[in-house]
């Protein structure tokens, strides 16, 4: 609680003894204007001295006023000290405690509320994953940041009068940095309560599962499983892991000792696409603690987006490895070279193709071109001195290339400013400008009007027009040439200037994702901002839906339904956005989730459908045994000490004892010129006036 006390008083600027003048003056001015008027008759003496009064008044006030003075106005404000009391609201805290125990500790808890908000300031607070005002029994967070609570304190309080801070604990943190550090920076007396048991129990604990977050379908991968086992020394446990409940793996694990701790690695295959969930487990072992902490579920998202590409060439070339390095490099792709002599399949099965030195004289491959065409698959011409020339002309239209003999030229690559399909890293265009020549036909090379050409040749010092790499789409088909080969050399050019091919495989790279990459057509798409989600994160889930001239609307209404694995339905509307929409779903328990959005636009029904799935957070059942080092170092280092729970009633004392939440007194001072004052004003029009009625009234004027 805060006191408020409020002194004023005037202060003239100039001395003190200014104002006799001021009063001398009034007085002057009163006795020589009425002292010898005989205006009013009988009634002029007693008129007098009333109206020589009003002028008196008047005259001095306003000398007064000519003296600058103001009104210093002192507000003494008693501020309490401030004690912070906070709980830690973790699952470890409810799993050390007993219902009866549970209800007699908030019953403390309670009372040691009222009495300390009876002397100070006080402010509640639970922790856990995350910090939030008033205390909270429910124990449920699924993590605990006790770090996070520490820089809270500092933020709010570090410059305020904060007489402590008092905070239940068990000391077990599992998110966030190591709190000591920061709790030195507290400059306050911390009092920790010691919640918990700090005796180590038999039990088996799954400590960490380390995997990948995404592969992909038919890869294998490998799973890293750290486990413990305290006082179980002498037994065994089976580590099992499952999918749907069949078993994939089982090994079985000895424990030497009573501090026991290993690290397994188990290699899984991805076998189908998705969100897969994993369980690992341990066997449980008698008179274990929890065996809460006895199984993990991990969740892998296996991708069947993998693109396949073609690279199929007349005959085998130094290029050839030099663009299959580049491509494996990204795992979005799987990269097959084939020979137009042998190659009797069909390209309708691939997402890209390279056509290295095709079609040539010997093999025009008409039946892949007609196939790349009419399945509209991306593709890039490589151009050799093997091509054919009129047979590549017929076949695409981004440039055409007259040839003038079998002659060749060596040029070289320069960027064309004006390109901005896709950016480059400065390193590359600087790159760019040093790579060696490539070979490209002695012929007239005239791009199409609307192809965007990345690069232009130089032969030998002279810049020409010719396109040495160009790119282009029609009618949702993308295609590009390379007018040169030879790029191998670019590519041991890089390694050579920078130990690394970083900067060639950027260039090659985003050339073929640029050409890969299919646009998504669809007029209504709806998407979860990730597809696996903490069961402590909100779900959210965005949608777009285009006109027919693909301009982003929301003018209908939209719908989602989500349906878990139980094939249990819950309906939801989208908000709609500035120019689109989106969801707020809340959070969900852990399990995998199919979700459907439908909207009708121009009476036509859309839909557009994905899928997320939940994990659980479990790291509140892997560390048991409470951690009180933790808590008294806290404590010791800022000048408190450490109670049970029992003693949360002797904190008031013991913090009157310390001596540290005192009240401190604010002063704060204000002035204001009493010229500015408005009453004063009226109070001076006020005299005027009256002295100006009375002569009136009295007949003076």
């Amino acid at each position: 609680m805060n006191n408020i006390f409020l002194q004023s008083n005037i202060i003239f600027q100039y001395p003190t003894w200014f104002i006799f003048l001021c009063l001398l003056a009034g007085a002057i001015y009163a006795f020589s204007l009425y002292y010898r008027d005989k205006s009013f008759g009988e009634q002029s003496r007693k008129l007098n001295i009333g109206l020589g009064t009003l002028r008196f008044s008047t005259v001095t006030i306003i000398c007064l006023l000519l003296l600058s003075p103001v009104i210093k106005r002192t507000i003494t404000q008693t501020q309490q000290p401030i004690v912070v009391l906070a709980q830690d609201n973790s699952e470890s805290i409810g799993g050390s405690m007993s219902e009866e125990t549970q209800a007699q500790y908030q019953k403390d808890m309670e009372v040691l509320k009222e009495q300390l908000s009876a002397t100070y300031d006080l402010k509640t607070y639970s922790f856990g994953s995350t910090v939030r005002e008033g205390i909270d029994y429910s124990f449920s967070d699924k993590a605990t940041d006790i770090a996070g609570f520490m820089q809270e304190m500092y933020d709010l309080y570090s410059n305020q009068n904060i007489g402590t801070i008092i905070w239940a604990s068990d000391g077990i943190y599992n998110q966030g940095s190591d709190p000591i550090y920061l709790g030195n920076k507290l400059n306050t007396p911390v009092f920790s309560v010691a919640l918990g048991d700090t005796i180590p129990k038999k039990d088996l604990v799954l400590k960490k599962v380390y995997n990948n977050q995404i592969t992909y379908l038919g890869d294998r991968f490998t799973v890293q499983i750290d486990l413990a086992a305290i006082n179980c020394g002498a037994s065994a446990t089976k580590l099992t892991i499952s999918k749907g409940g069949k078993r994939l793996q089982e090994k079985l694990i000895t424990i030497a000792n009573n501090d026991f701790f290993t690290t397994e690695e188990i290699t899984l295959e991805a076998t189908r696409s998705g969100v897969q969930k994993y369980t690992v487990s341990l066997s449980p072992i008698g008179g274990e603690a929890t065996q809460a902490n006895n199984s993990k579920n991990f969740y892998i998202d296996v991708l069947d987006a993998r693109q396949k590409i073609l690279l199929l060439a007349e005959s085998p070339h130094p290029d050839m490895a030099a663009i299959k390095r580049t491509i494996n490099n990204n795992k979005n792709y799987e990269v097959e070279i084939k020979y137009a002599d042998d190659f009797s399949e069909s390209v309708a099965g691939y997402d890209f193709v390279i056509l290295h030195q095709l079609p040539s004289i010997r093999n025009n491959i008409s039946t892949v071109l007609t196939t790349i065409r009419t399945k509209k698959i991306p593709h890039l011409f490589v151009v050799g001195t093997l091509t054919n020339l009129p047979n590549l002309n017929q076949s695409q239209d981004l440039v055409q290339i007259n040839g003038r003999g079998n002659q060749t030229n060596d040029a070289q690559g320069t960027l064309v400013p004006s390109f901005n399909t896709f950016t480059l890293d400065d390193r590359v265009k600087d790159l760019i400008a040093q790579l060696p020549p490539v070979t490209t036909p002695f012929a007239e090379f005239k791009p199409k009007a609307d192809a965007m050409v990345l690069l232009n040749q130089r032969i030998g010092s002279i810049n020409t027009e010719y396109p040495l790499l160009v790119l282009g789409e029609e009618q949702g088909l993308k295609k590009g040439v390379l007018t040169g080969e030879g790029i191998w050399k670019w590519r041991i050019f890089d390694y050579v200037q920078n130990q690394s091919h970083d900067l060639f495989d950027e260039l090659l790279g985003k050339v073929i994702q640029y050409l890969s990459t299919k646009e998504d057509k669809r007029r209504f798409r709806a998407f979860a901002s990730n597809t696996l989600y903490n069961e402590n994160e909100v779900i959210t889930i965005d949608a777009e839906l285009y006109n027919s001239n693909y301009e982003r609307i929301n003018t209908p209404e939209a719908r989602l339904t989500i349906t878990n694995d139980k094939g249990e339905k819950f309906p939801f509307t989208f908000n709609k956005t500035e120019s689109s929409y989106a969801l707020n779903a809340g959070r969900l328990p852990e399990g995998s989730y199919q979700f459907e959005a439908k909207t009708v636009f121009n009476g036509e029904e859309l839909k557009s459908g994905g899928a997320f799935s939940v994990q659980s957070i479990q790291l509140e059942v892997f560390e048991t045994t409470a951690n009180h080092q933790l808590l008294n170092l806290i404590s010791n280092k800022n000048g408190g000490t450490v109670v049970g729970p029992t003693e949360l009633l002797k904190l008031p004392e013991l913090i009157t004892a310390k001596g540290f939440a005192k009240p401190v007194l604010y002063d704060t001072v204000k002035t204001r010129s009493l010229i500015h004052l408005k009453w004063i004003f009226f109070l001076l029009l006020g005299l005027l006036s009256l002295e100006w009625f009375l002569r009136r009234y009295f007949g003076s004027y």
